[in-house]
């Protein structure tokens, strides 16, 4: 009876197994991303726990992120005035020539982690959190590098989930998205969101595509002739977590912030995190991106 949150924090092709178990004993559960192993799985676990009537969270931290939910507001205030479009092009870390051991499942589209469902879900998530749903898309996707290789060993491994994934198209308002995501690092660019505005532009830079992670920069620039600057994040956006004031590199900051809006919401009963009903809806975009790409 003391158990308040079942956490579940494994491999995905696992996640429906326990997921079902917490919410079957009528526990409130906060699951990993992505739910489920594909859509009908997740489909199936929001049905679950609606059934059951239990609380449910899923872990799309991104938009719980001080920096991410600062680019939101200053949109929301109109700082770039109306949207008119925004690109990002990012890398994955992984999925590219060589692999970590432990990460060698990742290289197999049956158990539901890619490049496409992790970094690109992550940041799809927060990019539409701050700019609106597609209302129409197109996408292209591939495996470029079919063969990688572990990197303790050197033994060859196969591949195939998609390595480049490439999505364009028009967001709720009007606005024109362009994403692109690559397996592996680049050499030049590795994260760069771009919001362009009739009165002014945003910028949101970091090391890698998983914006997950909450580590980024941003810049803004308003009027004519005007160059980026940086935008540091409002305190504000941190005074509820006090004690983790100047730890905003840390990769814990991020889903620190995600515990305690899903803490306010068991305490409250609000809802400001993302539930397995959401997880639903991005899941169905993924979904129609993999068919819009015929993979």
């Amino acid at each position: 009876d003391e158990v308040g949150l079942v956490v579940v924090a494994v491999k995905i092709p696992h996640h429906r197994e326990l997921v079902r178990a917490a919410l079957e004993a009528g526990k409130a559960v906060l699951s990993e991303w992505p739910l489920g192993n594909g859509l009908a799985e997740t489909e199936e676990l929001a049905a679950v726990a609606e059934a059951r009537g239990v609380r449910t969270f899923v872990g799309l931290q991104a938009r719980s992120a001080p920096p991410v939910r600062y680019v939101r507001d200053l949109i929301a205030d109109g700082y770039v005035g109306e949207v008119l479009s925004t690109s990002v092009i990012a890398s994955g870390r992984r999925w590219g020539p060589r692999f970590e051991p432990d990460g060698a499942y990742l290289l197999d589209r049956r158990n539901g982690g890619s490049l496409l469902t992790i970094p690109f879900g992550h940041t799809v998530d927060a990019v539409t959190m701050a700019l609106g749903e597609f209302t129409d898309l197109g996408a292209a996707m591939a495996t470029r590098r079919p063969k990688v290789h572990d990197e303790v060993t050197g033994e060859p491994a196969r591949m195939d989930v998609p390595d480049q994934i490439a999505v364009s198209g028009v967001l709720e308002g009007g606005a024109v998205a362009s994403l692109h995501f690559r397996g592996g690092l680049s050499r030049a660019t590795n994260f760069h969101w771009e919001i362009n505005g009739t009165a002014g532009d945003l910028l949101v830079t970091g090391d890698s595509g998983h914006l997950q992670f909450g580590q980024v920069t941003v810049y803004g620039a308003r009027g004519e002739g005007a160059q980026p600057a940086e935008l540091p994040v409002p305190g504000s956006y941190g005074a509820a977590l006090p004690a983790l004031a100047g730890r905003t590199t840390e990769v814990a900051y991020t889903v620190a912030h995600a515990y305690e809006q899903i803490h306010r919401d068991l305490t409250d009963g609000t809802h400001h995190a993302p539930d397995f009903a959401h997880a639903v809806r991005r899941h169905r975009l993924l979904d129609r991106i993999e068919r819009a790409a015929g993979f």
